[in-house]
């Protein structure tokens, strides 16, 4: 649990926005993954995305990690952020813009 706990810190670290979620961007398997991608890409930045469908004990360890039940997460410059609801909130404040905008 913890190497998986060492990839995801490494994996959120090496990408300014990162979106641990049901699926991928371009195929979702599921709403809130889909519209918490929908209101990223509006952003015009690139986007990492994972898979937790693909990695179940990934899935586990980030759940512990960043210490939030559900997907998706996301991670802005190496920080959680939240879920879809609080992602698309600070979206809906431009308070989403001022963290991408932000250095790591």
């Amino acid at each position: 649990m913890e190497d998986l706990k060492k990839k995801i810190g490494e994996i959120v670290k090496s990408h300014k926005i990162v979106v641990f979620m049901k699926g991928i961007p371009e195929a979702p398997r599921c709403g809130f993954s889909a519209k918490a991608v929908g209101v990223l890409q509006t952003l015009n930045e690139p986007i990492h995305a994972v898979d937790v469908l693909a990695d179940e004990p990934l899935w586990g360890a980030l759940e512990e990690y960043a210490n939030w039940p559900t997907v998706p997460q996301v991670f802005i410059n190496g920080e959680f952020v939240g879920g879809c609801d609080i992602v698309s909130e600070l979206h809906e404040r431009g308070e989403l813009q001022k963290l991408i905008a932000k250095k790591a």
